[in-house]
């Protein structure tokens, strides 16, 4: 059975700044994202925009995000 994520409640979560590679061409400046694990989900979490955290949030479970990850490297 799977668990609607964007069924549970946002807080009160933990996020913590991820940062990795530039943001413009440049190669100026940086890349970050704050994710938090959802509380009550065993490995899932919630991933939004660090430079704009009101703009929306993201969730995955672990297993997508190690999939993402292991695609991008």
């Amino acid at each position: 059975m799977s668990v609607d994520l964007y069924a549970r409640e946002l807080r009160p979560l933990e996020f913590r700044r991820v940062c990795g590679g530039s943001n413009n061409e440049d190669g100026e400046g940086e890349s970050c994202v704050e994710i938090a694990p959802l509380a009550g989900v065993d490995d899932a979490f919630a991933l939004r925009d660090s430079k704009y955290p009101g703009a929306g949030t993201l969730r995955f479970t672990g297993a997508e995000l190690r999939a993402f990850q292991a695609a991008t490297i």
